[in-house]
């Protein structure tokens, strides 16, 4: 995520082939009830049942009825009311088939998020960005895992991310003395992102500041997440080993392991309460990082950052000059930059690399489900 004015380095990640395709999809390992709580949720009348899901294979998930034994609807309700235990001895419990397209939001999320920018050491360095990884918040409401994601006039870019969700409010102040929350909800997805608006907005001289960040990617239909929602028994290992995949239009585009990531969970709670009372301009207002008075609330994402192979790799030098020249050949109203980012947009436009109407973007990650997301106008 981001970009700098400096001529980007272009360094092309083989992700084993790159002609990989999407093949198994519909079908997710699930882990072991003695490793994680595996959950989805379908919607019936407007109604949501939730299952504790023991397979997921052939476009078919089964599980034990959650809704039916405990009462509860929601995988964070069911977890903050019976514990872990409890709902793992269900797992011997009577199973039950569902397709996997009449899945719903794996639970109920809030509309305000925090998200890292340029936590992977690659991804940093295709985006020419190389201060280190930032902060900033997520503005949007979450949605399906097949949900469509709207183009519109977007330079539309992907960016598969593992999400901590928090299972009760987190005291920011753990992450400080060492009693940081031995247990998170896990869940993939899509930080989607409009270019053209981030670079319209960000500040180059100081892109890790994160201004710009929440602006490109808050709009509607820009949080895809995953279809289960996963609660492991040992939260730090579990998401280090997660194994990120992401596909388009069959190609294998992005492909990381969650421990190469530069902040890990403990470190983004740590920077999280570092920048408490910073805030971000976003549609004439300010707005900080869902933390206040020094804790996280139930149900927040902390997107923890994507790996290489976003469409995004910084700005060419092509548009560098030219904005140069519009500066020069009268353009002194405006700043340089902004001239360097009307080139750059230009350009991109041109190419057709980002994301367009009918594209399909597809992602898989053992234990933690799918994304499987439609491009429309």
């Amino acid at each position: 995520m981001g970009f700098s004015f400096r001529a980007g380095v272009f360094v092309m990640t083989l992700l084993g082939s790159t002609a990989a395709q999407a093949e198994g999809f519909g079908t997710v390992e699930i882990a072991p009830v003695a490793e994680a709580l595996t959950f989805a949720r379908v919607e019936e009348d407007g109604h949501y049942r939730l299952l504790l899901v023991s397979s997921y294979e052939g476009g078919v998930v089964s599980g034990v009825d959650v809704t039916a034994a405990l009462g509860a609807d929601d995988p964070i309700d069911a977890y903050g009311r019976h514990g872990y235990d409890a709902i793992a001895a269900l797992a011997a419990g009577t199973s039950e088939r569902m397709p996997v397209e009449r899945l719903a939001l794996p639970a109920r999320l809030t509309a305000s998020h925090i998200a890292v920018g340029t936590n992977f050491p690659e991804h940093a360095e295709e985006s020419a960005v190389t201060d280190g990884p930032f902060l900033f918040p997520k503005e949007v409401e979450p949605t399906g895992f097949n949900a469509p994601v709207p183009a519109g006039e977007a330079l539309l870019d992907y960016e598969v991310e593992l999400c901590f969700v928090a299972l009760s409010p987190v005291d920011l102040n753990g992450a400080l003395d060492g009693t940081a929350p031995e247990r998170m909800g896990l869940m993939l997805c899509n930080d989607v992102t409009d270019r053209a608006a981030l670079m319209r907005n960000v500040d180059p001289s100081d892109v890790t500041s994160g201004k710009g960040f929440t602006t490109g990617k808050s709009a509607p239909g820009f949080l895809p997440v995953g279809n289960l929602f996963v609660i492991p028994r040992e939260l730090r290992p579990f998401a280090e080993a997660a194994e990120l995949r992401l596909w388009r239009n069959g190609e294998l585009k992005q492909a990381a392991t969650q421990s190469e990531a530069i902040w890990d969970f403990d470190e983004l709670l740590r920077q999280t309460k570092a920048r408490e009372g910073v805030t971000w301009t976003y549609q004439g207002r300010e707005v900080g990082l869902p933390a206040p008075g020094g804790r996280i609330p139930a149900r927040t994402a902390i997107l923890a950052g994507t790996p290489d192979g976003t469409v995004f790799r910084g700005v060419n030098k092509s548009a560098m000059a030219l904005g140069l020249w519009d500066f020069v050949a009268g353009g002194w109203d405006r700043p340089i930059t902004a001239h360097v980012v009307e080139r750059h947009i230009a350009q991109e436009k041109a190419s057709g690399d980002y994301l367009k109407p009918g594209e399909r973007v597809q992602i898989a990650v053992r234990y933690l489900g799918e994304i499987d997301s439609r491009i429309v106008e």
